[in-house]
This record gives structure tokens, C-alpha cells and sequence, in this order.
């Protein structure tokens, strides 16, 4: 016999895992904007 439960949230804000995974997130994108802007200063400095 099963019994019914109300189900648990999937995202509870104060787990630790999500936090690092947000953490890796933001950090991936500022490197690829640093990234990004690091090829464009390249490509304009190889005009001047």
C-alpha cells in the first residue's frame, strides 16, 4: 500500500550544492567575457 505524500520542493535556495554550481556559473561567465574581450583588444590591436 502506498501512502501519499505531499511531494518535496526541488530547489531549496539554502542547499550548498546549488550554491557552487551557481557560484561555477557566474565565474564561467565573466571568464568568457574576459575572454571575449580579450580577443576583441587583439583583433584591434593588430589594426592599428
Amino acid at each position: 500500500m502506498t501512502t501519499r505524500r505531499a511531494p518535496q520542493p526541488l530547489s531549496d535556495p539554502n542547499r550548498p550544492v546549488e550554491r557552487a554550481v551557481t557560484a561555477a556559473l557566474v565565474l564561467a561567465v565573466v571568464a568568457g567575457v574576459a575572454w571575449i574581450g580579450g580577443m576583441i583588444l587583439t583583433v584591434a590591436g593588430w589594426t592599428l
